[in-house]
């Protein structure tokens, strides 16, 4: 299969001119995984994504690569299991971008006492991820004493504290994994990837089946040929069926949660915990992040505009009760540098309830025009909904064809993801980039893999690139420059949100360092300056709207924590 450059104008040519055995709507987790396992069987696999690459709900979640307790309290023991085997999957295939990561689940009580169900449950639920495959990662829970928990989290209520478990899942940059997946099929694959391509209609032939895509990109209408259509557009899935099906199916239900990210400092966990809500029946997550800490997620209906879902007064409210109810420090509106609001996109239940009962289960649908739908799921599980999508593809839509060829099954348990290779000898590599410091190595180690030597290269010639794009965040410079000549990206929103998470960690301060990403991204492609001015400014409102919404002060690092 030929190299394809991941360039966006080599892109959108190929769309134009190429006739594709499998097009994908939507540049999500899920899509990229569609992408990814067609192209490794050997299809000429295309993808379009509307706006950017996981700029829906795939760059919003709780960035963890796991099985999900509660889903196993829930008796979703087969979900539990699959999710922990493609946990495992994904720490083979991509170490560099997915982490084991340590969980603390304190114990409260009164009088250094817990009530036994409470104790008995909670074991029960730890020995069974453990048999369910948490296993897996080499270790298995730990019951841990009164101190023992605080020396992970000693801003923990000591007085209530009783006792804690300590388990083990994995984390992963959600945004970067998904660009990483897209890469691996364009570079190593032939697929053909496009964002800022939007859907506008499905294309039919005589019969009715489904041959194409009707798109728009950069003003120009035109159709994408294809010979197989995949709707993967999440939140979004409605809206492309309507174009296909003619009526509305109201088969999603949205489902909203967000996250706040406060300094470090303020909480001082060592590793991830998980904690109770005061005011309610569930959980959760409060895990470290470098210099800081993020707290989320909630779970609960959504009906507003599906493109700009915001994290409000009241979610502050709900998450901060949450973690003031298990940390001594107060901590306050004023301490959110960052907050992000993403839709899950459930399907919907027969049964009413609240959106945190709904299955995570995946839906493979097939309409009568042959386009293949895939809704719900989690992002741990996106290999395995991919797989299972691709399979429907071939049984049900290829095969009614002429010309079916064949394809094999799905290649990708056991297939590497780009920046796994030299990703082990990354810090030997650093002996010839003497002008990279150590700490810069670990960072696009970490994030890059083994492609992070062509970063290292182009600051051993300019140092000038280790400059941090915000102060006090890890970014680079370097990382502006990659991000616009080898990863699409095309808007300041694209560098600050997705290919770098400077707005998750530092709103303000991302906002204030908008000029400077607009003239890399000048200097690198033909974009007006009238373009970058007006992309720097819907930046800069679209900060202030995030911050308006949730009612929060303006933040900025060095008043918070220094940069």
């Amino acid at each position: 299969m030929p190299h394809q450059p991941f360039v966006r104008s080599r892109s959108i040519e190929a769309l134009r001119d190429r006739e594709f055995d499998l097009l994908v709507v939507g540049g999500g987790i899920t899509g990229a995984g569609v992408l990814l396992d067609a192209a490794a069987r050997g299809m000429r696999a295309a993808l379009i994504e509307r706006d950017d690459f996981a700029s829906g709900t795939s760059s919003k979640s709780s960035k963890l690569v796991h099985g999900g307790l509660r889903y196993l309290q829930q008796g979703e023991i087969g979900l539990v299991y699959e999710a922990l085997a493609e946990r495992q999957r994904l720490l083979r295939n991509a170490p560099h971008l997915v982490k084991t990561l340590p969980f603390l689940i304190p114990m409260f009580g009164k009088g250094g006492v817990i009530p036994a169900k409470i104790s008995r449950l909670l074991g029960t639920a730890m020995w069974g991820y453990d048999v369910t495959g948490g296993w897996r990662v080499g270790r298995i829970h730990q019951r841990l004493s009164h101190d023992e928990a605080l020396s992970y989290m000693p801003t923990l209520p000591t007085e209530r504290l009783v006792s804690a478990y300590l388990y083990y899942d994995a984390a992963a940059d959600d945004a970067r994994l998904v660009l990483t997946v897209l890469r691996t099929a364009a570079l190593d694959f032939g697929a053909v990837v496009a964002n800022r391509v939007g859907a506008v209609g499905i294309s039919k032939d005589a019969r009715g089946r489904a041959d194409g895509v009707h798109v728009v990109a950069d003003g120009e209408e035109f159709t994408v040929r294809a010979r197989s259509v995949v709707n993967a557009a999440g939140v979004w899935a409605d809206d492309v069926r309507t174009m296909d099906e003619g009526v509305d199916p109201d088969s999603i239900r949205p489902a909203k949660g967000i996250h706040l990210t406060v300094p470090w400092e303020k909480v001082r966990n060592q590793i991830a915990a998980v904690v109770p809500v005061p005011s309610d029946k569930r959980s959760v997550f409060v895990v470290p992040n470098g210099r800081f800490t993020y707290i989320g997620t909630t779970d609960t209906d959504y009906d507003g505009p599906v493109d700009d879902p915001q994290c409000t007064a009241e979610d502050v409210e709900y998450l901060l009760s949450a973690l003031n109810f298990s940390c001594t420090t107060e901590i306050t509106p004023a301490d959110v540098v960052g907050t992000w609001a993403g839709l899950r996109p459930l399907v919907k239940s027969a049964s009413s309830g609240r959106t945190a009962d709904l299955s995570r289960r995946h839906k493979v649908a097939t309409s009568d025009s042959g386009v293949v739908t895939i809704t719900g799921g989690k992002l741990t599980t996106y290999r395995e909904m991919a797989a299972d999508t691709v399979d429907e593809v071939v049984e049900s839509v290829l095969a009614a064809g002429s010309g079916f060829a064949g394809y094999p099954g799905s290649s990708t348990k056991r297939l590497r993801l780009r920046g796994t290779a030299g990703y082990d000898t990354i810090g030997l590599a650093a002996e010839a980039f003497p002008a990279v410091p150590l700490d810069v190595v670990e960072h696009l180690g970490n994030r890059y893999g083994g492609e992070a030597r062509e970063l290292m290269a182009a600051i051993q010639q300019d140092p000038s690139l280790l400059e941090p794009v915000v102060a006090g965040l890890p970014y680079t410079r370097a990382e502006v420059e990659y991000a616009v000549r080898h990863e699409m990206a095309g808007d300041v929103d694209d560098v600050l949100s997705r290919r770098t998470r400077a707005r998750l960690l530092a709103r303000d301060d991302s906002a204030d360092a908008a000029d400077a990403v607009a003239a890399t991204i000048g200097a690198h492609l033909d974009t007006p300056a009238t373009v970058l001015e007006t992309q720097v400014e819907e930046y800069q409102s679209s900060v202030r709207h995030e911050r308006t919404a949730a009612d929060l002060p303006e933040t900025h690092l060095d008043a918070l924590i220094g940069a």
